[in-house]
């Protein structure tokens, strides 16, 4: 029987951090299914799922715990898929200018809203033809049948007269 694991891992950047990973992973029969991994202002940092067999877990947790002695701080914890409600898949796209707090204001309307945040990506670049700065944001949300769009769409667009909101469905996988 095996036992899904999810993984995070956090550590400065450096060459063979990934293989490190996947060295324990592989010594221990893991199975590594699905990552997601990037390096930002010099650190490294990814989460990622493995199958594992059930006996090997705490051998694997245990070598992966190893791995600070080499500056990769790593958590493992037991995942399963977890029984949710059948929700609708949206790509929300946001452009606007940059301002301290724009990403609190932005969570906050999802949140009272009950959107989930599946997935979000964001980034600040240099507006075309000035100094200022950009704050671009790319989420995948999961909204509930109930949740009125066209509220969450005002809400979202009401938080600043410049910024532009684009929602759009996802086909279901």
């Amino acid at each position: 029987m095996t036992t899904p694991l999810v993984i995070t891992v956090m550590s400065a950047d450096k060459p063979g951090l990934v293989e490190s990973l996947a060295q324990a992973i592989n010594q221990h029969g893991g199975n590594w299914l699905e990552s997601r991994m990037a390096r930002m202002a010099g650190q490294f940092a990814g989460i990622l799922r493995v199958d594992i067999d059930s006996d090997n877990v705490e051998a694997l947790r245990v070598e992966l715990d190893g791995l600070t002695h080499l500056g990769i701080n790593v958590q493992v914890a037991i995942s399963g898929i977890a029984d949710a409600p059948e929700q609708q898949t949206l790509l929300l796209n946001l452009v606007g200018n940059d301002r301290p707090g724009i990403v609190h204001e932005v969570s906050q309307v999802l949140a009272s809203h009950g959107v989930n945040v599946e997935s979000l990506e964001t980034e600040c670049v240099p507006a075309p033809m000035s100094a200022d700065l950009l704050f671009k944001a790319e989420a995948q949300l999961g909204v509930y049948p109930q949740t009125d769009l066209d509220a969450l769409r005002d809400a979202l667009e009401n938080l600043a007269d410049d910024l532009m909101v684009e929602l759009q469905d996802l086909p279901q996988q």
